[in-house]
């Protein structure tokens, strides 16, 4: 049975295109002593994968050409080698790369249970995007009961459950997404207090609308034109959490910084960026409360998922383009 991959070829320069991956099918794995046999099910897909192949400092090491693409993965255990880790059957999630089959010692992967939540929600909610909104949130943006809070990008995996936890702790949230139907969804469905339609409201505007005595907590996923208006409404001790900047990862030229920040003088707040492996070893506390927080219906998962590694590309291109709902997540496993 053959392992189907996608490589990483060559470090695009803006966008990336059909140029910077390719469809190759290799052999499975061979087990050395010690290793276990995960068939993937299902592959996370998320906008720090434009970072990732530049070769430029960052939080993490770049991916190097012709590498398995880098991936948040869940799937199963279906064969083992020797004293493993884990067990034939077992549910794992972990970094296994954009293909169907990988081998590990089982460093970094984690077991969990299917019959408590669906897969997918495990590399979503449960997985890198909801660690990401919990502990940004908490540590990073240190909310407190009553607090302005406002979201970008608050449709999309992380910025979805951003609002969610910032209302169950008493904060008036304010989401701003692109679209009627993602600014419903925030507010019918997830239970934010309003939404901002970028793409028909001014940015500027709104927020004073809807902020009328200003931000207490901006967390930040697109950067740009929207996180330069957010300065204008910061109240005295703010807090901005930078957690990415979507509308600048495929600039071919340089980045558009703000040119607000002196606003961050003025009320004197703080711009802190949060890197979510900072907080690896609380993942257990962290999902154990979400878990918790989902069983009582407080706490909302929404996953778009798309079938077939051929189709990688193109889904991929969904987190750019925001022609997606909730997470996204690529279905790898042939049925």
């Amino acid at each position: 049975m053959p392992n189907k991959q996608i490589l990483f070829k060559k470090r695009p320069n803006g966008a990336a295109n059909s140029e910077t991956w390719a469809l190759a099918t290799n052999d499975i794995p061979t087990l050395q002593d010690g290793e276990v046999l995960i068939q993937q099910h299902y592959i996370s897909l998320d906008p720090a994968m434009r970072g990732w192949m530049n070769d430029s400092r960052s939080y993490i090491e770049p991916m190097q050409i012709d590498d398995v693409m880098r991936a948040g993965s869940i799937g199963l255990v279906i064969d083992t080698k020797g004293d493993t880790a884990f067990q034939v059957g077992d549910c794992v999630t972990g970094w296994g790369g954009v293909q169907q089959y990988v081998a590990t010692n089982g460093e970094n992967w984690y077991k969990v249970d299917p019959n408590l939540v669906p897969m997918p929600t495990y590399i979503s909610t449960l997985g890198m995007p909801g660690m990401t909104a919990y502990f940004g949130i908490l540590e990073v943006g240190k909310i407190q009961e009553g607090d302005t809070v406002v979201v970008s990008g608050a449709a999309g995996a992380v910025g979805s459950v951003v609002g969610q936890i910032a209302k169950i702790k008493g904060c008036t949230v304010v989401g701003i997404a692109g679209g009627k139907e993602k600014c419903d969804y925030v507010v019918n469905e997830l239970g934010f207090d309003a939404a901002i339609d970028y793409k028909s409201e001014n940015i500027y505007r709104a927020l004073k609308k809807n902020c009328p005595k200003g931000i207490d907590v901006y967390f930040d996923n697109v950067g740009g034109e929207i996180l330069d208006a957010a300065l204008t409404q910061l109240r005295m001790r703010a807090r901005i959490v930078i957690c990415g900047a979507i509308s600048q990862y495929n600039n071919a030229g340089k980045i558009k910084g703000p040119s607000n920040y002196l606003a961050l003088l003025a009320t004197r707040s703080t711009m802190q960026g949060m890197v979510v492996m900072d907080y690896a070893k609380k993942y257990g506390e962290a999902a154990k409360q979400m878990g918790m927080w989902m069983m009582q219906g407080k706490l909302k998962s929404r996953e778009d998922i798309y079938e077939g590694i051929e189709n990688f590309e193109e889904t991929y291109h969904r987190l750019f383009s925001g022609d997606k709902n909730g997470k996204l997540v690529l279905k790898v496993i042939e049925e």
